[in-house]
């Protein structure tokens, strides 16, 4: 399965963006998936991840309260909802998905997932 991530720009603080996550070639159902943004030179960090039924979600601490991550597996698609942008957002933000599977655990760590969409910048102004 390919994935392409989209929806990033520049946006003032206070702002919101939608990122969306599109997958072609294979199907999204039964993958849990997860977001990841890297801040130039900086290690990858979990955002939030969703279970194949998108019944259970997770998020990081930097994540919760203002983001929600949400899935259409009709549509094959991903979405990470950000309000409250701040400048600390500022990244490089990457979806990821795991081989089909029954369990709905939310795995944490880049080596956890398979499959990498390219990234969408997302710059937060001051």
């Amino acid at each position: 399965v390919q994935l392409q991530a989209s929806g990033g720009g520049l946006v003032q603080a206070g702002g919101s963006l939608r990122l969306s996550c599109a997958a072609s070639g294979g199907t999204l159902s039964r993958r849990i998936m997860a977001w990841f943004r890297q801040n130039s030179g900086e290690e990858y960090e979990f955002v939030a991840g969703i279970s194949g039924s998108g019944a259970r979600t997770d998020y990081g601490d930097s994540a919760k309260g203002r983001f929600t991550i949400s899935r259409d597996n009709a549509e094959n698609t991903m979405y990470l909802q950000m309000n409250s942008l701040q400048p600390e957002d500022t990244a490089v933000y990457r979806c990821a998905a795991r081989t089909p599977q029954s369990s709905s655990t939310i795995f944490y760590a880049t080596n956890d997932y398979t499959y990498w969409g390219q990234g969408t910048q997302v710059t937060v102004s001051s």
